[in-house]
């Protein structure tokens, strides 16, 4: 079967990892795979090495001084349409709003949903939705709400993890151990509280400097770490209350941005706890990678969250409820429930991801939906 994937960024966000990993568990399998996405700013390649037998089409994307977030969005879906070749392709894949809008006619992965007040990212959001020609979810949680908001019936394919990649990261190889020491080194605050995906609304990034500051009542030396963060949208007003309320409150925090992809595990396996107090989300991959390194985790109480993580994971529903979450987590490190999680992690497997979508794939072309 020859599928083409397409996606928005080359950049490391969760539906392109997913994006990636689902390549390459594809061509594990026979499959025939292009990668289609924009190399937004300059990009020459994905954030990280892509498997050779993955065919990746990287369209140019150059950067405009003063565009705003409606004006790139429709560039980013023309840009995209204009240079799109399906060349034959038996599927063609769309993994978020810019491709599903570039690429009539094709399925999408719905990662999570989300409520635009710009019109021309509200119009991208519900086109993307109510024109493929059928749906995938990464969880029941979102399917649910494409039910219930859109009358959409999705297929459920949970997200794979690379969850070896991180258990490595923490075992007690002298490589490894000498990596995390060197996080540690430049991270000299004690408990580390990690989280991955920028500062942003959606990850609640804001809620977490709160339960930081409260935690600091318990553990005074706390240090929060905030990586990665490449995005489409304009957060600086967001960033900026964010550094207001840390200033305010004199909580240090080390804003890291993208890490790189060799250093990401050792970083994540250094933390002393990882929260993920998002909003919205789909699935949790970042939270999946840090069970896998048998680092503690708290969440925000969210039903995809409950859904995806169980019992693995701590909750809390604001700054107080996070801040005792995390208190438990450190104080508690519960090696049953780290058991529990690493488990969990390894079960979310890349391959069995890839054959969910090619049955799904094989089952559309039997109806005649594709």
């Amino acid at each position: 079967m020859r599928i083409a994937l397409a996606t928005y960024s080359t950049r490391p966000r969760g539906g392109v990892v997913h994006t990636l990993s689902l390549a390459e568990a594809l061509v594990d399998q026979g499959h025939e795979v292009a990668v289609w996405t924009l190399a937004r700013g300059g990009d020459a390649a994905f954030f990280r090495p892509v498997d050779p037998r993955v065919e990746v089409r990287a369209v140019p994307f150059p950067e405009r001084e003063g565009e705003g977030v409606g004006p790139r969005i429709l560039r980013s879906i023309a840009t995209l349409a204009e240079a799109f070749a399906p060349e034959g392709a038996d599927v063609v894949h769309a993994q978020d709003c810019i491709s599903a809008n570039a690429l009539p006619g094709c399925i999408r992965t719905v990662h999570h949903l989300d409520a635009f007040t710009t019109p021309e990212l509200a119009a991208c959001h519900e086109r993307a939705l109510v024109e493929p020609r059928a749906h995938v979810c990464v969880s029941a949680a979102v399917a649910a709400e494409l039910a219930e908001g859109w009358g959409l019936a999705a297929t459920v394919i949970p997200n794979g993890v690379d969850a070896d990649r991180f258990a490595r990261a923490a075992s007690g190889d002298a490589a490894a151990a000498a990596a995390r020491r060197r996080w540690r080194d430049q991270l000299p605050g004690s408990p580390l509280v990690l989280a991955v995906g920028g500062i942003e609304p959606r990850k609640g990034t804001v809620d977490l400097l709160e339960a930081v500051a409260h935690l600091r009542h318990r553990h005074p030396a706390a240090q929060l770490v905030v990586a990665g963060g490449e995005t489409l949208f304009d957060h600086r007003e967001y960033r900026h209350a964010f550094e207001a309320r840390r200033v305010d409150l004199d909580v240090p925090v080390a804003v890291l941005g993208p890490v790189a992809h060799d250093a990401l595990p050792s970083l994540v396996a250094a933390a002393d706890v990882f929260c993920f107090p998002s909003t919205k989300e789909g699935f949790g991959l970042a939270a999946m990678e840090a069970l896998a390194a048998g680092v503690p985790l708290v969440t925000r109480d969210l039903p995809v969250l409950r859904e995806v993580f169980g019992a693995a994971a701590r909750v809390g529903v604001d700054p107080p409820s996070l801040a005792a979450a995390l208190d438990e987590a450190l104080s508690d490190p519960d090696p049953a429930r780290r058991r529990a999680g690493e488990a969990l992690a390894a079960s979310c497997s890349w391959p069995a991801a890839a054959r969910a979508h090619v049955a799904l794939y094989r089952r559309l072309q039997a109806d005649g939906t594709l």
